[in-house]
This record gives C-alpha cells, structure tokens and sequence, in this order.
C-alpha cells in the first residue's frame, strides 16, 4: 500500500487483557481504503478482542485508535458505527420475524412527514438499491427465517452499506457457506474493495488469504508478528508465524488397527432428510462422512444420537440391535454426539468450563441431589488438561469467555468424559485455527488407537482425505460413494456429492 494513501483506521500500541491476563500486548495496524487485509492468528491469538475494540465492544486498557490519523475513542458499537465501523458476525445477527428491508433497516428507516413515520415505500425501493449495489438479487419482501446463512450475510452487508460504513470488519464469514457461496462473497468484496471500502477479513481457511487478501497481519499470544503481502510469502511461513512452529512439526495422522464393528446402520430413512442410508464403523477407525451443505450429514447423525429419530432402517452397537428414541437411550449404548454448532447446541455459554463438561453425567457427580463441586472440579480439570485447553482462571472460567477453539475443546471433554464406544463428530474443526486443528486430528488418532469408533462430518475436504480411514459421500439424502482411504481423492469425493443417486448407482 503507497505511504502517500492515509490509512482509514489505525491502532498504535494497543494493549487490552482481562482478569489480570494480557491478550493484547501493543499491537500496531493500519487498515487502507480499498484493501483486503486479512487478520490471522490462533484461536486466543487476540483477534476477536482487537475486532471488539475497533467496532467499540472494548475499551482498550492502553494505545490510540485513529481515524483518517485523527484521535478517536469508540466507546461503544453505536460510536463507532456513526465514525463507518461495522462488524460482521460469523453467525449472522438478523431478526427473523421481519423481512429483509425491515433488517436491512432496522432503526434507521427512512422517514417521511410531520411525524416522522416510516416511508414503507422508500424502505423497500433503498432496500432493493442497497442489494443491487452488491450485485444481490433477493426480494426485499422475504422473509429472514427462510433464508440460507450465505443471503443472511448479504442482507448483513446491505445493511452496513445503508449506515455508509467505510470500514467492514468480515469475522469468519466463511465457515458456514459452500464453495460457490464463498465464490459469491468474494466478488461482493472484491466490487467493494474497488468502490474504496476497507475490509478487514478474518479466516482459518489459508486458501482463501492467498485469493482475496491483499495484506495479511499475523497476531501471536496477544503480539503482532507481522504484517506481509501474499506474494511475498507462503502457506508454510504464514503457519510458522501464527503457531511458532514449521507445516512440518504439525500432526500427520497414524493408522490404527481395525476391530469389530462398533456401530451399523441399515436402510436408515427419516422422510424429507434422507433415505435408505447404510454403513458401519469399525473400533478403530475413522469414517468421514462428507458431502455438500443440506445433503443430510447432519441429520443421519442426530437420528443415530436420538435427537430426531429415523421413522425406519435399524442400528446396530456392538452387534445388538439398539432402539434410540432419545439422546439418553444413546449415551447409556456408549455414543456420544458432538454437534456442529457448539454455541447453540453443544455448550451453555455463562456456565463455568467444569459444569459444561460434566453435564451428560451430573448424576454422577451428585449425592443427595446436591452436586459435588471438588470431584466435578477434579474430573473437569483432568481431561480438559488431556485436551490442553488454555484458560486464564482455570475450570471456574465461564466458557463464552473462551476462544473458538477452546470451546471446541470444552465441547469434545464433556462428551469424551463419558467414555464412549462410538464419537460421532460434527465439523470438529470449524472455525478453529490450524494449530487447533492439529491437537483435534491428534486427539482423534489417539481415541481411535484406544479402539473408538469415530464418524467424523466435516466440509473441509483435505480434513476428510487426511483423517478418514473410509469416506462416505452423502448428496440430498442418499448415499452417493464410498471410498477408502486409498481410493478417496477430492476429484471422486466432489463427484459423488454433485451426482444423483440414479447417476451414482449406474
């Protein structure tokens, strides 16, 4: 970026920590108008509590923010959002009982006569001016609840523009779309980008910082590394700068021996999710179940676990037939479930890391109807300890306090403390940082070589052919391919997950 460009937002020497712990050690950064600058760093690295402090979340404890090179204090998100901040969520914030001009909108709805009531005819005519200017074609009219995440998102970013944000903070935009709608974004920002629009994006998916970043700043244990152009840099350097570490020293997967077949479905069927899906997972081994978003992954797996029963097929544990009409029925058989999204289903966020993780089992930390906190504390730190989680007060720290990717790390203890016989992961790995990622695969060979049955859902297709022992391929509900581990190359797997069932059987 030329010197004789002023930077639209910079930090200088900001320092922010909490409880006595530092996250933010002095960082210094600039953001230039029509630029893509990706922030990078492990899960706890500090980019979350830098975002906060730029969209006015946070205070910071010591530094100077500055706008246009003019001394700012964001005191609070409506501040900064009046100084053209806006923050965007990786799970997109909308109200979903209202339509998309009535989000797009929301509070700041043109106005019309004496008593100021809302122009509903100019509301919806800007709406669908503010998603033409990003290339959007969505009826104004519809309403939120129906919409994918990817055209929420869009609806987040037409919003932003109707509050002419000049500064666009993109956290994790990516981690719930497909490949096309991640296509779709990127040509979104790369329209606002040309337009002079300052785009700080943050992401863990390394593929998608050489595409659209244009500078890249690595954050480390609350430090700024560096900050490097994507030409002048590589994968391996740029993983060596976030985690201290070389590509090389990162976890490689080791075989385990195979054993009986721990868990076997059969012709399972739940009308309008999936049909006749059959498969078994052997001890020791781990089954990756891929395909794309809306092909029913998910749901075969909460049918298995209970949540939402198949109406017919069987399953099998351990060669008995199981009847599992609810997620109890399934832990007493030795499953375990962990879902996708850890916030809404797998963890309760105000509570302490030791009640999350003894949850599924509270009985058994229990007498008399009163819960043993010394053994629950024990119990908690011992495997949280295994899982080399980072907090800074220990099992007592609320886990919406955590990074990503050590509420993953929550989620995976609580059901690992019940010693299943079969750990059905859904998307292990979403939204955490790579050095994150190599503790989980290391974790799971570990589990595995202990004679679990793993059944691993991911969408990151590398993870898939690196950690599956055999890889199932779901498209709308059927069963489309079936690899190992040897046969399993992205060409095949994309393949079987853009077939139909009639196509796939021929």
């Amino acid at each position: 970026m030329s010197e004789a460009v002023q930077p639209l937002l910079s930090v200088r020497g900001i320092r922010k920590g909490f409880g006595g712990s530092p996250v933010l050690t002095g960082v210094d950064f600039d953001l230039y108008p029509g630029e893509v600058h990706v922030l990078l760093g492990e899960n706890g690295a500090g980019k979350s509590t830098l975002t906060r402090i730029l969209s006015g979340v946070y205070l910071p404890d010591s530094g100077r923010i500055l706008r246009q090179g003019a001394p700012v204090t964001f005191a609070s998100p409506a501040i900064a959002q009046e100084s053209g901040i806006a923050l965007l969520h990786q799970e997109p914030l909308v109200f979903p009982d209202l339509n998309v001009a009535e989000n797009i909108f929301l509070g700041n709805q043109p106005r019309k006569g004496f008593l100021r009531q809302i122009d509903w005819k100019e509301v919806y005519a800007q709406a669908e001016a503010r998603l033409a200017d990003i290339g959007v074609s969505l009826n104004p009219r519809t309403p939120m609840k129906g919409l994918s995440v990817a055209n929420q998102q869009m609806v987040e970013l037409a919003r932003a523009l109707s509050q002419d944000a000049k500064v666009l903070i993109l956290d994790e935009p990516t981690a719930s779309l497909t490949p096309s709608e991640v296509g779709d974004l990127f040509r979104i920002m790369r329209r606002l980008r040309e337009k002079g629009t300052a785009l700080l994006f943050i992401s863990h998916r390394l593929d998608e910082v050489f595409a659209i970043g244009d500078r890249i700043t690595v954050l480390r244990d609350g430090d700024m590394v560096a900050t490097v152009k994507p030409q002048d840099t590589t994968r391996d350097e740029i993983i060596k700068m976030m985690v201290g570490r070389s590509l090389a020293t990162l976890f490689d997967k080791e075989q385990a021996k195979l054993g009986d077949v721990r868990l076997r479905v059969q012709n399972l069927t739940l009308a309008g999710k999936f049909r006749n899906i059959s498969f078994e997972v052997r001890a020791g081994e781990i089954v990756g179940m891929a395909g794309l978003v809306g092909a029913g992954r998910t749901e075969v797996a909460t049918a298995i676990f209970g949540v939402a029963p198949a109406e017919s097929g069987t399953i099998e544990v351990d060669g008995q037939p199981a009847t599992i009409r609810n997620p109890q029925q399934a832990l007493k058989l030795g499953l375990a479930y962990v879902p996708e999204d850890r916030q809404k289903h797998g963890l309760l966020l105000p509570a302490p890391i030791a009640h999350n993780v003894t949850l599924p089992q509270l009985r058994a930390f229990s007498k008399m109807g009163f819960v043993d906190r010394k053994r629950e504390a024990s119990a908690a730190t011992e495997i949280t300890t295994r899982l080399k989680l980072r907090g800074s007060r220990g099992v007592q720290q609320a886990v919406g306090e955590l990074s990503g990717g050590n509420q993953q790390k929550v989620s995976l203890s609580k059901w690992l403390l019940t010693q299943p016989k079969v750990l059905i992961l859904d998307e292990p790995t979403r939204g955490i940082d790579v050095g994150a990622k190599a503790e989980v695969h290391r974790l799971m060979t570990e589990l595995a070589q202990q004679g679990m049955a793993i059944l691993m859902i991911s969408s990151d297709l590398p993870e898939v052919l690196a950690m599956s022992d055999r890889v199932l391929v779901l498209r709308e509900g059927r069963l489309t391919g079936t690899y190992s581990h040897e046969e399993a190359t992205q060409e095949k797997i994309m393949t079987s997950a853009t077939q139909s069932f009639e196509e796939a059987t021929l």
